[in-house]
């Protein structure tokens, strides 16, 4: 049955807890919630209760140690993630702890290369992949899908009643939450006048122009009053209706 020595134990120790202080180097020189000092006495827990059941000779403890530690540090990371509104803080702070005491399990178990290397590795992807995510959050995002997307309100009235139709119509509009950004009027011969109402709409128009149309379906002038999405711009459809 192998022994720890005491030499092994200081040197496994000395080796989590060197680890988890310069990950709390770095972790402190951002003025994160959590710095040196926490950082390094995760790891150095961490440690110390897997090197305890290297320790008392349990070759099978190590494992089942080291599972328990990663349940705790569950409990202390979610202490430090806070909610603020509709973000959420300190998740980056708990992932960080949770690298830790895994750079403490490895030192404890005499992985030791392999503790410097994954220390190396959470200090690479702070000082690293940070400023790689700002550049990704600074590159414009050109979804067709959630874009703004082109409507036509057709509506034929009479003559007569054009200029009290054409006031109705940008009035309930407004009323809609809906902005035309173009309006053409067309008269007949036969006494009408077709009007285009074309608005620049984002997700499901339906509802306000169904209120739209339910609204001045009313009016005793409007012949006929109908609306649909386009897909071109609006110099396109400005040019096919010409």
């Amino acid at each position: 049955m192998h022994t720890l020595s005491t030499v092994d134990f200081v040197v496994r120790l000395i080796t989590g807890l060197g680890c988890g202080a310069l990950i709390g180097v770095e972790r402190q020189w951002r003025a994160r919630m959590a710095g040196l000092r926490t950082n390094a006495l995760v790891a150095t827990g961490a440690t110390l209760f897997v090197l305890y059941s290297e320790a008392v000779g349990d070759t099978g403890s190590p494992t089942r140690v080291a599972s328990y530690v990663v349940s705790g540090i569950g409990f202390l990371g979610g202490g430090v993630i806070l909610r603020e509104g509709a973000s959420v803080r300190g998740l980056n702070t708990a992932a960080t702890l949770w690298c830790s005491a895994a750079v403490g399990v490895l030192a404890a178990s005499g992985r030791l290369p392999l503790a410097v290397l994954g220390t190396l590795g959470v200090i690479g992807v702070h000082l690293l992949l940070r400023p790689a995510g700002r550049l990704i959050d600074r590159v414009p995002q050109d979804d067709p899908d959630t874009g703004p997307a082109q409507a036509t309100v057709h509506l034929v009235c009479d003559r007569r009643d054009e200029t009290h139709i054409r006031a109705l119509l940008l009035q309930a509009l407004t009323a809609v939450g809906l902005t035309p950004t173009a309006l053409r009027a067309r008269r007949d011969q036969s006494e009408s006048t077709r009007l285009q109402a074309v608005v620049s709409v984002t997700g499901d128009p339906a509802q306000g122009l169904e209120q739209l149309v339910s609204r001045l379906s009313l009016e005793p002038g409007v012949r006929d009053l109908h609306w649909h999405l386009e897909t071109e711009s609006l110099e396109e459809s400005a040019e096919a209706r010409a």
